[in-house]
């Protein structure tokens, strides 16, 4: 794995081999994450990167949000509660040297607080739960009620199947790639 474009062009991230199952680590390949941020970047969703305060629940290895924040995003929260993915979130936000540009929070993503009047709601969210358990839902539902989304927020949702958006998210577009389905939706106003 690494960094596509941008900054960090061409670093190398931690390696996870083929992902950990036992941690539920199932990294975003480098060329679904080429074609993901092409997509972002194309135009159609306006400039959803550049100044964007991310936010990446069930982050893995955070090579989504490091992405963003290598092609121009403000700041990035990385949200996992897995010892390994936050062990190699840590070695990869040092690779990058990135790390007042980044908030780690080790936390179940389904169960976010409150964001608190001292936080900024974020306008680019990534959703990479574990496949099939419905978990995507409940961590969109818990960032919603926390406060976490900004009105006009695009989310990026990855799973393996159509997913069922809640109340207060349209869906935008839909791509598959091999047993990946990329959802994106809006904050709908």
């Amino acid at each position: 794995m690494r960094i596509i474009s941008g900054r960090f062009r061409g670093l190398a991230l931690a390696s996870v081999g083929k992902g950990d199952a036992g941690a539920h680590l199932r990294p975003t390949t480098d060329r679904v994450r080429e074609s993901l941020f092409s997509m972002l970047a194309g135009g159609r969703f306006g400039d959803p990167i550049e100044g964007a305060h991310v936010l990446d629940l069930f982050a893995g290895t955070g090579a989504l949000g490091l992405e963003a924040l290598s092609r121009g995003a403000a700041h990035v929260t990385l949200v996992d509660d897995g010892r390994k993915a936050l062990s190699l979130i840590r070695e990869n936000v040092e690779k990058c040297r990135c790390g007042d540009e980044i908030t780690v929070i080790s936390r179940d993503a389904t169960r976010l607080p409150p964001l608190g009047s001292n936080g900024t709601p974020h306008n680019l969210i990534f959703l990479d739960p574990p496949y099939g358990k419905a978990m995507g839902e409940k961590a969109l539902a818990a960032a919603m009620a926390g406060g976490w989304l900004a009105p006009d927020a695009l989310i990026v949702w990855e799973e393996n199947a159509e997913v069922t958006l809640p109340d207060g998210i349209e869906l935008l577009d839909t791509r598959r790639y091999g047993d990946t389905v990329m959802s994106i939706c809006e904050v709908a106003e």
